[in-house]
């Protein structure tokens, strides 16, 4: 059984291993090794569980998966939505997604971005109500989709 609930600092190394274990496949997508997501510090992380919303999908002790959310006026920035890639397709992304929703509750928007060729993300988001606004290319191998949930 899967329990999401707000990040502890002292969850920060294991919240970065989940994510670099889930970001090789996106750097293998994008032939690009240094990806912000793969690069970031465990000060970083440590930092973001401090200052954010962090959430994280617990299975056991176990971390399988986490969200950030950081409010910007009436919208909630969303990011590093992450999954262990043994759990992804369980609907660990989509229960974090809804319960940064929930925790988010004065937002009015939700705003995130993925890469073009991300296919199974921007699957999952428009089945949470994310709608693309623009496109951004970023160099000749990505090209940034950014969505927005409006309530």
């Amino acid at each position: 059984m899967t329990m999401i609930e707000w990040a502890e600092p002292e969850d920060a190394g294991e919240i970065l291993t989940v994510q670099r274990a889930a970001y090789v496949g996106e750097a293998q997508l994008y032939g690009d090794p240094f990806i912000a997501p793969l690069v970031e510090s465990i000060a970083q992380v440590r930092e973001a569980v401090e200052t954010a919303t962090v959430l994280v999908a617990r299975d056991g002790a176990r971390i399988v998966g986490a969200v950030r959310g950081r409010m910007s006026g009436t919208t909630c920035l969303v990011g590093r939505l992450v999954v262990a890639p043994d759990r992804q397709g369980a609907g660990v992304g989509g229960a974090l997604l809804t319960a940064l929703h929930d925790e988010a509750a004065t937002a009015l928007a939700f705003d995130l971005f993925t890469g073009h060729l991300s296919e199974g993300n921007l699957r999952l988001y428009r089945r949470h109500g994310y709608r693309e606004t623009r496109r951004e290319r970023m160099t000749d191998h990505l090209t940034l989709v950014h969505m927005r949930r409006e309530l």
